[in-house]
């Protein structure tokens, strides 16, 4: 009998994931974005409990104990004073375990970021650079 590989089967979320983990079919609308890129749905404010940016919102799921998530604020908070229409949104990943579970969140911190339309453009999980954020919300702003 074939032994199975360990991680076999699992899968990997990286800087340019955008598909959600869960292909059942559901309330989800599927759009197609940038390159081919499929973005899974739009997010607004009764979703995020904040208003979205003019031109682009970077959205954080945090946890109450995670290192990485401050750190991730403060480059996502840098980063959005520095481009004029972005807003930083935090979400608490515990209080809006719905919203976690329909967007695919695995781990803290995660960020989608939304074109002005509220369409997610780019997701990453672990803490970002500031040059990507910064490349993310390049391509954000050109899809509008």
């Amino acid at each position: 009998m074939p032994r199975r590989r360990r991680n076999e089967g699992a899968r990997v979320h990286g800087q340019d994931e955008v598909r959600s983990p869960d292909p059942s079919p559901g309330p989800r609308s599927r759009e197609s974005g940038p390159g081919g890129a499929v973005s899974v749905r739009r997010l607004g404010p009764a979703d995020l409990g904040a208003d979205l940016g003019a031109r682009a919102t970077l959205v954080q799921f945090s946890s109450a104990f995670c290192a990485p998530c401050r750190a991730t604020r403060r480059v996502l908070a840098e980063v959005a004073r520095m481009v004029p229409g972005v807003a930083h949104v935090e979400v608490d990943a515990e209080a809006r375990l719905e919203l976690v579970r329909s967007l695919g969140v695995l781990k803290t911190p995660t960020v989608f970021v939304l074109d002005a339309a509220g369409r997610i453009v780019r997701r990453a999980a672990g803490q970002p650079r500031k040059a990507d954020v910064i490349a993310a919300l390049g391509e954000a702003v050109r899809v509008v």
